[in-house]
Formats: structure tokens, C-alpha cells, sequence
């Protein structure tokens, strides 16, 4: 039987956790519950309209208008909705887009929901869910560290990616979940080695990033 891809398993994996926690636990996104976050992985994947709000400002009024009508449904209804996964219709619910489109956002909160509790540790993942992660890093690197003052070399291994030219670069090394979670804001909390000049570090230390 082939294994499910992480995006899937991180999903059902997610949907347990809601279920465990119920809808008022916090999360790393700050200002949202458990419940605020499954509102918001629903719309995405039942709402496409609502989508490009999440990465272009002006239109985020009505991600955020979609996502609470979502948020005012029964906290277990929509805990199922999302453990069901995308639609029919829906692009996502073949495999391959399914890790194209879901790696990052599922790895991401799941974590944002493991690791606001104490005594998380990393998770140990195989050999293919690196490599899905690893890819959707070497994709939006640019993207993620577009804010930084200084140069940006992600390393897992012996691989590495320019992620940001600049003077003074900083190289961040960790497994592919780990630079992947410090790429999208979570520095606090992302297990990685930060090398080079020690105010280029702490420039870097100190940038907000979002995905």
C-alpha cells in the first residue's frame, strides 16, 4: 500500500489534534485559536475566491469576511469538513497537487498547533516528506527572505539554496521543516543554526518574515 503523502497525513494528523484540543486552544498565529485556524484551512480549501486575499493585501478584507462565516459553524462540523478534504471539484484533491499546494500549509500548522503546547520536540519525518518540503523551500526562498538586510544561504546537508543576495550573508542550517517554519515567520520556534558575522545574524534574527 503506498504511504500518504505528508500533506494528507499532516491534515488528518491536524484534525485529530482539533479534535483533542477542542476549539479554544492558541496557536503560533497570533490572535487565533484552534477554531480561527480551522475556519481558515476550510475557506481555503472550499473557497477558492477567498484564496488570493491571503497573499495580496487589499483583498484580505474578504478572506477574513469568508473565514468567519466558516468560524460560525459548529467547531466540530468544520473540524470534519476539513478532515474530508478539498471537493470534487477542487485541483487538490488529485496527489500531486496535493503536495504542491498543501506541503508547506499543513506542515506549517500543525506545527503552529504541536508546538504551542510545552515539551514538543521535532518531528522525525522520512526520507520522501523532506524532500516535499525541501522543494517547496527551494521554491518561495525569494519570496520568504525578500525582507532581509543582509544575504541568505538555507543548508540541509550538503544542499544548499541562495535565498536572499546581500552583504554579509547569513547561513541557516536545519532539517527541510525546520528552515521551512523559520521561512514563514516562526523563528521563535524553528530548530535552526544561524552562521556568519554575528550583526548579520542579528539583523537577520530580528527581520519579520512571512511567507
Amino acid at each position: 500500500m503506498t504511504a500518504l503523502p505528508l500533506a494528507r497525513r499532516d491534515r488528518l494528523a491536524l484534525c485529530d489534534l482539533f479534535d483533542e484540543l477542542g476549539p479554544d486552544a492558541p496557536t503560533l498565529n497570533e490572535g487565533w485559536t484552534t477554531a480561527d485556524l480551522a475556519a481558515h484551512l476550510v475557506a481555503r480549501d472550499r473557497r477558492p475566491d477567498s484564496v488570493p486575499g491571503l497573499v495580496i493585501p487589499p483583498l484580505a478584507g474578504w478572506s477574513e469576511y469568508v473565514r468567519n462565516g466558516v468560524l460560525r459553524r459548529p467547531y466540530r462540523d468544520v473540524v470534519e469538513t476539513l478532515r474530508a478534504g478539498p471537493p470534487r471539484w477542487s485541483p487538490l484533491r488529485f496527489r500531486g497537487a496535493d503536495r504542491a499546494g498543501n506541503t508547506h500549509e499543513f506542515f506549517v500548522h500543525y506545527e503552529d498547533v504541536r508546538r504551542c503546547r510545552q515539551r514538543w520536540e521535532p518531528r522525525h519525518l522520512d526520507a520522501e516528506a523532506e524532500a516535499d518540503i525541501w522543494r517547496v523551500v527551494r521554491w518561495f526562498s525569494r519570496r520568504a527572505f525578500k525582507p532581509s538586510p543582509v544575504g541568505v544561504v538555507l543548508r540541509w546537508g550538503d544542499e544548499e539554496i541562495r535565498a536572499h543576495r546581500g552583504t554579509s550573508p547569513v547561513t541557516a542550517s536545519g532539517p527541510p521543516g525546520e528552515l521551512l517554519l523559520y521561512a514563514f515567520g516562526r523563528q521563535d520556534h524553528a530548530r535552526v543554526d544561524l552562521d556568519g558575522d554575528g550583526a548579520a545574524v542579528e539583523a537577520l534574527a530580528g527581520t519579520t518574515l512571512s511567507w
